[in-house]
């Protein structure tokens, strides 16, 4: 390994640093890594340095730099052997920084690949401008402006939607055998995290996708909007639905809670941090809360409060089990860091990591059925259970 080599292996080293950890690098002898870290080893340093002398001698496509260094960071996350720890590119951090917000612009549906090519519309948000164009749930997306998009992953397809520097965009899309152009604006969208009806004439129903910034304002909306209906009972959807934001969740059960705690985390060095609720809103009526094997993190924190307070009914399944909390710290360059920094416990200090939370009544979906939001009301076995617990009440 000659000199040169060796320099080039120290950059490489010393790019992991300058993202992850922050810290400076001043030429190619020196390399600050933290004092003790496994990065400083000089062992660590010629190999990255080995590997890719061996890129560039024996690789036999093109590679790319950037690629190169953004998997490194990635792999460093990855070596945590936590699912929830990772890298995030900047434009990842991107996608997800909208996700959490609960807005961004564009037209306001969900799109999902066809298997005959382009994109099938299969949700539109309520007042968003795709629903007012026109627009149908089962359309499915050809061309925009002309251009052809039946090649195009949906990723592609929605950023040329959001990155138009037009106000509107016209859409080809087919309709069982028609096809048709429609033209849509492009504006602010709120992403659609609370949908609900009334299933009866006293008993409301709110399903929470997610919990992102705008889902607390939604769910109240709902709220008011069944019990101006004449809502009595209610049943409240977490089924399949990841979390997001503890901040969120909390939100939301200091409008069902009573006084009291709601959930509280601890790191690695004991420090707690409680969330607490006044009690001002507790729920007056009967409770159910549908959950599944994909129910995780935030809303285990609901479903867990709900349980520990005896204020409802936790119906479905045993849910996923993630009871550790992460914080995103962004970095200079427009990437993040998602982290784990501790874990959360339930009001009555349950540890449901890796264990999830056990329903008070277990109700599986019919053996031939495998997703339930393809299902009618009356097909749903794990709703018509949760209804048949709060009309009991």
């Amino acid at each position: 390994m000659n000199n040169n080599e060796f320099k080039k292996g120290i950059a490489v080293g010393v790019a992991v640093t300058l993202v992850v950890t922050g810290t400076g690098f001043v030429g190619y002898q020196k390399i600050m890594f933290p004092k003790g870290s496994a990065l400083s080893d000089t062992k660590t340093v010629q190999k990255l340095n080995y590997l890719e002398s061996l890129i560039n001698e024996e690789y036999l496509e093109e590679k790319e730099e950037d690629s190169l260094r953004e998997g490194l960071y990635a792999g460093l996350m990855s070596g945590l052997n936590d699912p929830y720890s990772t890298y995030y590119t900047a434009e990842q951090y991107k996608e997800l920084n909208t996700s959490n917000e609960g807005s961004y612009v564009g037209i306001g549906a969900v799109l999902q690949k066809d298997k005959d090519g382009g994109a099938k519309i299969v949700q539109l948000y309520e007042g968003g401008s795709g629903e007012q164009a026109g627009l149908k749930k089962g359309d499915v997306l050809k061309a925009i402006d002309g251009e052809d998009v039946t090649e195009k992953e949906t990723s592609d397809i929605a950023s040329m939607i959001r990155e138009s520097d037009k106000d509107s965009v016209t859409l080809t899309i087919q309709r069982d055998e028609e096809t048709k152009e429609i033209k849509v604006e492009i504006r602010d969208v709120e992403i659609q995290a609370v949908s609900h009806e009334m299933l009866d004439d006293e008993t409301g129903y709110i399903r929470i996708s997610e919990f992102s910034e705008v889902t607390s304002n939604q769910y109240k909306k709902a709220f008011e909007d069944l019990q101006d209906k004449g809502m009595k009972k209610l049943v409240v959807d977490l089924r399949d639905n990841p979390g997001g934001l503890l901040t969120a969740v909390c939100d939301v059960l200091r409008q069902i809670l009573p006084e009291g705690l709601i959930v509280y985390t601890e790191d690695k060095n004991g420090k707690k941090e409680e969330e607490k609720c006044d009690g001002k809103s507790e729920l007056a009526m009967p409770l159910a809360v549908l959950v599944n094997g994909g129910s995780a993190s935030a809303s285990e924190i609901f479903a867990g409060a709900v349980k520990d307070y005896g204020i409802g009914t936790i119906v479905g399944t045993t849910t996923y089990g993630k009871g550790v909390v992460q914080t995103i710290q962004p970095l200079s360059d427009g990437s993040a860091v998602k982290i784990t920094i501790a874990k959360y416990f339930t009001p009555k200090g349950n540890d449901i990591n890796k264990k999830g939370i056990a329903p008070d009544v277990e109700a599986e979906l019919s053996e031939d059925s495998t997703d339930w939001t393809e299902l009618t009301h009356e097909e749903d076995t794990q709703l018509q259970a949760a209804l048949k617990e709060i009309r009991q009440n």
